[in-house]
């Protein structure tokens, strides 16, 4: 089944950065489109950054210039890459693959990330 496993969060100072990584299985990786989500708490979960199966970017508003998503279909894995972290980027990050047939879709548990001085 379709498996999606988030890492790379943790405690991070404003101005920081961190990868994130979501590593993918149980579907033809390369042929699908990933995106990263995230939630905040007491917030809905919001769309942050998608990558296209030919590896055209599209991202918030909200991170624009900060983050870079990237792909390695080898690796069966998506990045996000933060810089210049901000306290409003604590969240929950998820990833997902948005186009599998629905009845396959499904979310990670997350992975947290806290900035804070």
């Amino acid at each position: 089944q379709v498996q999606l496993v988030e890492s790379g969060g943790g405690l991070v100072q404003p101005g920081g950065s961190l990868r994130l990584s979501c590593a993918a299985s149980g579907f033809t990786f390369s042929s699908y489109t990933m995106r990263w989500y995230r939630q905040a708490p007491g917030k809905e979960r919001e769309l942050v950054a998608t990558i296209t199966s030919t590896g055209d970017t599209i991202y918030a508003n909200s991170i624009k210039g900060r983050f870079t998503i990237s792909r390695d279909n080898v690796k069966a894995t998506v990045y996000l890459q933060m810089n210049s972290l901000k306290p409003e980027d604590t969240a929950v990050y998820y990833c997902y693959a948005p186009y599998l047939p629905a009845d396959r879709r499904s979310w990670g548990q997350g992975t947290q990330v806290i900035v804070s001085s």
